[in-house]
């Protein structure tokens, strides 16, 4: 399975925020769209993304103020991203690997989707029910 048959269940939505609005700001659009992380854009280019990680680590235990922050200041800029070609396999990897639970992705240098741990771990789940029903079936025969 690739990450273009995850985003054709899931969808293409893209939420995204300002690298200069405030770290409140970005938190409120999460809490609004119930997302655990928001990618960072300014002219439609992908900066960075930040999640409810970078906010509990670099605000809350630095006893700094999320309405004083500015995005840009506690924002991952070094963002790992996949094409609509690559597969389950290599981006459960990659999110291994870099610890990481959130992937845009890209077609043609622009953000087409995003993609999380739990859709690669749904869609794995898919495929293996598929494979036991499948094998089930060849064994009734």
């Amino acid at each position: 399975m690739t990450v273009d048959q995850i985003l054709k269940t899931k969808g293409r939505n893209v939420y995204s925020i300002f690298s200069n609005l405030t770290v409140y700001d970005a938190l409120k659009v999460m809490g609004e769209k119930n997302i655990g992380a928001i990618l960072v854009m300014d002219d439609n280019v992908l900066k960075g993304i930040l999640s409810e990680r970078d906010y509990a680590r670099k605000i809350v235990l630095k006893d700094k103020s999320s309405k004083e922050t500015f995005v840009h200041e506690i924002m991952e800029s070094h963002v790992y991203t996949v094409k609509l070609s690559d597969n389950l396999e290599d981006c459960m990897e990659l999110m291994s690997e870099k610890r990481i639970r959130h992937l845009p992705v890209l077609e043609d240098g622009n953000v087409v989707g995003v993609i999380s741990i739990s859709d690669v771990v749904k869609a794995i789940i898919e495929i293996q029910k598929d494979t036991i029903n499948h094998l089930n079936s060849y064994i009734s025969q």
